[in-house]
């Protein structure tokens, strides 16, 4: 006996498979943005971001009288590794579109690499 709901429809079901894009969350979309950033720099800086953990979080801690509310934060721990975090929220709330979107995750990421190696963001990824 399958079950109906009040208007006798029946089950329903997902809209769309889980397969196609659309299916997505926001989170796991935005965590995309990230890896292929990441993906991106791993292929110019293999070597120097062997060490380096990416993270994506929702939001930071920010203290409650901040005035800004950053994108992204660098750890460093005293034998050698690194972690970087971007924040969902923040970035989702300062874009409009995806490729803004895309865009700004992209700049974030490189700004920490920069911050991490001592270089320019412009030296880290020419082409970006």
């Amino acid at each position: 006996m399958r079950r109906r709901d009040r208007r006798g429809r029946g089950i329903r079901g997902p809209l769309v498979p889980a397969d196609l894009p659309v299916f997505r969350s926001r989170a796991q979309a935005f965590d995309d943005l990230v890896l292929d950033a990441v993906e991106r720099l791993e292929r110019l800086w293999s070597r120097e971001l062997a060490n380096v953990d990416f993270l994506v979080e929702d939001v930071p801690p920010v203290p409650p009288m901040a005035e800004t509310i950053p994108f992204s934060r660098l750890e460093t721990d005293p034998d050698g590794r690194a972690r970087i975090v971007v924040y969902r929220r923040p970035v989702e709330i300062r874009t409009k579109d995806p490729d803004e979107m895309a865009l700004l995750v992209h700049e974030t990421v490189v700004e920490e690499v920069a911050n991490l190696l001592g270089l320019e963001p412009e030296s880290v990824d020419p082409e970006g």
